[in-house]
């Protein structure tokens, strides 16, 4: 059974597209970015976007019955590599071992953003 995860309470996009999509336990979080509850773009320094969108997913996972503790893959979307590094920094206050795998993107993404998630995650 598929379920498609939706909610006035969860962040949301104008774009059409399922916050989350749940198959058995596990959970597909769409893309999660910088943006206030309407899905408005919240303009950041880098950190402030990270924080601001795993903030998001994290609404989200918490919603739909998981945490950041059950993240099992994460894809990352940096606008640009200079805070390839920063971003490594940062990471940890956010999963801790054993990591999530990962796969990071730097040039991915358009417009003003300078951050994006997604993930899978398990709910228990």
């Amino acid at each position: 059974m598929i379920i498609h995860h939706t909610d006035p309470t969860m962040p949301h996009s104008q774009l059409p597209f399922s916050p989350a999509v749940q198959v058995g336990n596990l959970l597909f979080v769409s893309g999660q970015a910088s943006v206030d509850h309407e899905g408005n773009i919240v303009d950041d320094d880098f950190e402030g976007e990270m924080t601001r969108a795993i903030g998001n997913l994290e609404k989200i996972l918490v919603h739909c019955g998981s945490s950041l503790r059950h993240v099992v893959k994460t894809q990352n979307y940096l606008a640009d590599p200079q805070w390839r590094t920063l971003y490594n920094q940062l990471y940890p206050r956010f999963f801790s071992p054993p990591f999530p795998a990962r796969t990071t993107v730097t040039k991915g993404l358009s417009g003003s953003l300078k951050y994006e998630i997604d993930c899978i995650a398990v709910i228990p």
